[in-house]
């Protein structure tokens, strides 16, 4: 490697590493999710998600890979609202597997087979049922086929973790 990049390389990263914040330690309210609704835009809470959420700062992240409403057996129903239920009754257990709960959810994305309105009901539901007033950021992303023909609902999540 020529000098002058090698050179370049250890600047970069000596300028990189200079901006690195030093870990304090944090109290109970800074390890909280602030969940962030502006006022001159729609609120989303109706529907289950809300517009922004603000990791607190040192936390750790953990993506949960998308869950679809298999049960334990593998088994898929062929209705939409049971897989819905059983997607996120499974995410639910990812969460636990990690040490999580509901609340340290940040963002949801959910994929659904030939999205219509009429899934909206089943959707909100569901995300209400298990966050609550604490509901996450969330993208629904409407696609023509998941990675099982039977599967119509999946649902991937990035957590913090304290």
């Amino acid at each position: 490697m020529p000098r002058s990049i090698k050179h370049l390389l250890i600047g970069g990263l000596i300028i990189m590493t200079i901006g690195v914040p030093v870990a304090t330690p944090a109290n109970e309210d800074d390890r909280k999710l602030a969940i962030v609704n502006p006022r001159n835009l729609h609120d989303p809470s109706p529907n289950g998600y809300s517009t922004a959420v603000i990791m607190p700062r040192g936390a750790r992240v953990a993506y949960i890979s998308g869950q679809g409403g298999q049960d334990g057996t593998g088994a898929l129903s062929p209705d939409f609202a049971v897989q819905v239920k059983q997607a996120y009754a499974n995410l639910r257990a990812a969460l636990e597997g990690i040490g999580a709960k509901p609340d340290q959810v940040a963002k949801l994305t959910v994929f659904v087979v030939d999205h219509d309105m009429s899934k909206l009901e089943v959707l909100t539901s569901n995300v209400k049922d298990m966050f609550g007033k604490a509901l996450p950021a969330q993208t629904l992303v409407p696609v023509p086929k998941l990675a099982i023909d039977p599967m119509l609902f999946e649902v991937e999540a990035v957590v913090v973790l304290d």
